[in-house]
């Protein structure tokens, strides 16, 4: 028999060298390996505890294994799992029908990530360019060190090189302009532009929101050129930042509007949604997806949908930010040596390290880490805060309790 079949391989010990043994080198994870979860809680192999602040890069915003989401996918999962895209199914009839009801668009896309509605996005948005005007109507602009997927596509589209390289050719009528640089929008978005796609907050490049005027200048723009307006929300929807999705508090409403991360809480779903006038571009058989909109993926989302989306809900998400606001405002002032000024949204936060410990964000996530509390990085010099949106006040003083330890340990070895 086959030496790696002697054993169980449900049960068959493994550890991190597992992953530099068999997996394809694209992360370099942290040294503990997590097993259990629940809520902001979660611990690892050893039985180690850590207060969660990650949430999965802003994907479990209703925490680990929350007894609702549980109780409806165990339901479904003994219901029906998948039928394939010549059916329909009802749980993502339901979910079509929420997300119209609760946004501005009258027409949904389903598929499996970020990554691909941001792509069907960008492809519907041709297809109509092409269509509506004509080929010569192609051009897409997107801003620097935005990040929109992974695909050959979307990874163009992001204005990060680093993601790019080696990947040569890129496809091509893809242009970068400043982030919230008004005058650099208004020369790049010419009448050969299909589509002009931002994120309301630009969560890998730093958690940076976008100025209102610079949203309002690329809508007047867009209007102006028949360009659409795309908002990629994969990062800052579904609750996020207080509100279903941050264009409701922006005073622009784009044409096309991408979703994913939080949608499933961990479940892989994306959804691109848009309305019936640009949606009737996407005939049958123009785009399509095997596993997108399938019943256990629906059911969840529907379910985070129901959950989140209710005033209570959204205001104590805005309480919660406040606060952690508040604590990382303090915290800065008590380390001006290592912290910049605190910025971001709702519960979508970094901290700016001080040009002093430029370039080691990672080092102060890990020293984190090693006291009990997981964080993010966005960038090299950014700390990202994303935690669960049911984090609790007595999570928050712990997390600003970490924190500060966290500082008191990088100073001490420096």
């Amino acid at each position: 028999m086959n030496a790696k079949l002697d054993s169980d391989a449900t049960t068959r010990p493994v550890t991190r060298q597992t992953f530099d043994e068999v997996l394809v080198p694209t992360y370099a994870p942290a040294a503990m390996v997590p097993v259990r979860a629940a809520g902001l809680d979660l611990w690892d192999q050893s039985g180690k505890h850590y207060l969660d602040f990650t949430a999965g890069i802003a994907v479990s915003s209703l925490g680990h294994c929350h007894p609702t989401l549980v109780a409806a996918l165990t339901k479904q999962i003994n219901t029906v799992w998948h039928l394939g895209n010549g059916y329909t199914n009802e749980p993502v009839l339901r979910l079509a029908l929420a997300l119209t009801e609760a946004t501005f668009a009258q027409r949904a896309f389903f598929c499996n990530s970020g990554a691909e509605a941001n792509e069907a996005a960008l492809k519907l948005a041709r297809k109509y360019a092409h269509t509506t005007f004509g080929p010569h109507k192609s051009r897409i602009i997107s801003c620097l060190s935005s990040f929109h997927g992974r695909t050959l596509f979307t990874v163009s589209v992001g204005g990060q090189p680093k993601y790019t390289e080696g990947f040569e050719p890129l496809p091509q009528e893809i242009n970068h302009i400043a982030y919230n640089d008004i005058a650099a929008a208004l020369a790049a978005i010419t009448d050969d532009v299909a589509a002009v796609i931002v994120e309301p907050i630009q969560g890998e490049g730093g958690v940076i929101p976008a100025d209102p005027a610079f949203l309002k200048a690329l809508r007047e723009r867009c209007d102006a050129t028949g360009a659409l307006l795309i908002f990629d929300e994969v990062q800052s929807g579904v609750g996020r930042t207080g509100t279903l999705y941050a264009y409701m508090e922006s005073g622009v409403t784009p044409d096309i509007l991408t979703s994913a991360k939080a949608l499933g809480n961990g479940y892989p779903i994306g959804a691109m949604l848009t309305s019936t006038a640009i949606a009737e571009h996407f005939g049958v058989g123009s785009h399509g997806t095997t596993y997108g909109g399938n019943p256990l993926a629906a059911t969840v989302a529907l379910n985070v949908v129901e959950t989140i989306n209710t005033p209570a809900f959204l205001a104590r998400v805005k309480q919660a930010s406040a606060q952690i606001f508040a604590n990382l405002t303090t915290l800065a002032a008590d380390y001006p040596q290592l912290f910049g000024q605190v910025r971001g949204q709702g519960l979508l936060i970094g901290l700016p390290v001080a040009a002093a410990f430029a370039g080691r964000a990672k080092d102060y996530t890990k020293a984190a880490e090693a006291l009990g509390l997981m964080l993010l990085i966005a960038g090299p010099d950014v700390i990202r805060l994303a935690p669960a949106l049911i984090v609790s006040d007595a999570q928050i003083a712990d997390a600003d309790r970490i924190m500060r330890a966290a500082a008191d340990a990088i100073l001490a070895a420096a």
